[in-house]
């Protein structure tokens, strides 16, 4: 009674191994199906980066008021008239030190 248990051990272990280490077994179906998940979210990703651009590319060819937006922050530029003022940002104080580190090293 012993053989025969042990045969159909073997037997049901040999026809399982395919199933699921073999080219089609499921772990192989796993490590697709995470590959696939990665590839769904960069491709999400990437279509949302390109929908933004699209959006710019048509404000641009359709009106002046991006053309100008982009003068102004891109390029420095200003109307006739207008005065440009540039506030400075405070430095923390983390920033100062490093500061004060380097010049006293100089």
């Amino acid at each position: 009674m012993k053989w025969p248990t042990l045969t159909l051990v073997a037997l049901i272990v040999l026809l399982q191994y395919p199933l699921w280490l073999g080219k089609g077994g499921w772990v192989r179906v796993w490590d697709y199906e995470r590959q696939l998940q990665a590839q769904r979210a960069t491709t999400q990703k990437l279509e949302q980066r390109n929908a933004a651009l699209d959006a710019e590319v048509r404000d641009l060819k359709s009106g002046s008021e991006a053309i100008e937006e982009r003068a102004r922050y891109e390029l420095g530029m200003i109307k006739d008239g207008e005065i440009f003022v540039q506030v400075p940002q405070a430095a923390s104080p983390s920033t100062s030190a490093e500061a004060g580190k380097a010049a006293a090293e100089r």
